[in-house]
């Protein structure tokens, strides 16, 4: 790789190495020599590994949350959101959850993280819920059962089979529908 790394290209590889390794793997160094490149092109983009974090904390953000809702709510004309949405997260893989997860029970800042994105998600869910036609109470209470489904999965080492998963978002589909 050039020298000419964006600040993109270390976060994306941040989001693949803190997936991959742990948050123990995101130091400049190292992230340099799989990159191919000096740690200067690092602190070109960022004062100090504090400031990475913070950017890779706000990437994971934008691609666990805003870029999901986007895309929800862009294509999401001819179909229930809500199924779109639980379709979509219980169909990937959700390495970089964990790990994220795992990092937030150690450090304040991904704590701080987690919970922002555990707040937007849910608050999503919830109007998704209430756009159903649910009232504010049942909806609040039914985001968090879907909440807490999805956490589950996510942090389960026991993928199902492709059939058995899709039987299961099915049956959240209805259950939060009826």
């Amino acid at each position: 790789m050039s020298d000419q790394l964006s600040a993109n290209d270390w976060l994306d590889q941040g989001l693949k190495t803190l997936a991959t390794h742990g948050f123990t793997a995101l130091k400049a160094e190292p992230l340099a020599k799989t990159m191919g490149v000096s740690r200067g092109s690092f602190y070109w983009h960022f004062a100090d590994i504090g400031a990475f974090h913070a950017a890779v904390l706000a990437r994971w953000h934008e691609v666990a949350a805003e870029q999901i809702i986007a895309d929800v709510e862009a294509t999401s004309k001819d179909e229930n959101p809500l199924a779109l949405l639980l379709r979509r997260v219980f169909g990937e893989r959700l390495m970089l959850e964990r790990a994220v997860r795992t990092w937030a029970s150690v450090d304040p800042a991904a704590r701080a993280a987690v919970q922002a994105i555990d707040r937007r998600r849910l608050g999503y869910v919830e109007g998704l819920l209430m756009q159903s036609g649910l009232s504010t109470d049942v909806a609040r209470a039914r985001a968090q059962i879907l909440y807490w489904a999805f956490l589950g999965f996510a942090l389960s080492d026991q993928p199902l089979p492709k059939a058995r998963q899709q039987a299961v978002v099915d049956e959240l589909v209805r259950m939060s529908a009826s």
